[in-house]
C-alpha cells in the first residue's frame, strides 16, 4: 500500500498541465515502511530527447541529488511520477523495460490538460510486470489539523 497527500498529488497535477502534451516526471519522498508514505512530490526534468509525449527519462544526477536531500530531511527516495498525456494511467512497455524493483511509480493520466486517473504501480521482478498498489489519498497536514481542532470543539 501506498500513502500520497493530496498537495502531493496536487504538484503532479500541476506539473502535467504545464508539461501537456509531453510527459512530465517527479520524485515521490517519504518514508518506506508498510504502508509507504509519500510526503513530498518533487519535479524533476524530462531529459529524453525524442517522442517526449510518449516517454521520460530521469536525470541519474538529479535523482542522485533528490535522493541525498531526501536523506538529510530524514525521508527516504520512494519512487518516480509521471504523466501519460491522452493516456490511461497504466505502465507502457516503454516504462516496464525502465523500471527498477525498489521504487513505486506513480502515475497521472491527463488529458486535454485535464487530469484524471492517479494509479500507482510496482515492479515485480520475478514476473517482470507492474503490479498495481493500493493507494490511500491522505489529506494535506495542514487539512489534518484543521480536522482535529474541529473535533475537539
Amino acid at each position: 500500500m501506498i500513502q500520497l497527500r493530496e498537495d502531493a498529488i496536487g504538484v503532479i497535477q500541476s506539473h502535467a498541465i504545464e508539461a501537456f502534451p509531453e510527459e512530465c516526471c517527479g520524485f515521490l519522498l517519504g518514508h518506506v515502511g508498510e504502508p509507504k508514505r509519500v510526503i513530498e512530490a518533487r519535479r524533476g526534468k524530462n531529459i529524453a530527447t525524442e517522442d517526449r509525449a510518449r516517454r521520460y527519462v530521469v536525470d541519474p544526477l538529479e535523482m542522485l541529488h533528490v535522493d541525498d536531500d531526501a536523506r538529510t530531511k530524514g525521508m527516504d527516495l520512494i519512487g518516480i511520477y509521471h504523466s501519460h498525456p491522452n493516456h490511461p494511467a497504466v505502465p507502457s512497455e516503454f516504462d516496464r523495460s525502465h523500471a527498477t524493483p525498489w521504487y513505486s511509480y506513480v502515475i497521472l493520466s491527463i488529458v486535454d490538460r485535464e487530469p484524471q486517473e492517479v494509479a500507482a504501480w510496482r515492479f515485480d521482478e520475478s514476473t517482470k510486470r507492474f503490479v498495481r498498489e493500493e493507494m490511500v489519498r491522505l489529506p494535506t497536514e495542514t487539512d489534518s489539523r484543521k480536522q482535529r481542532r474541529a473535533t475537539k470543539r
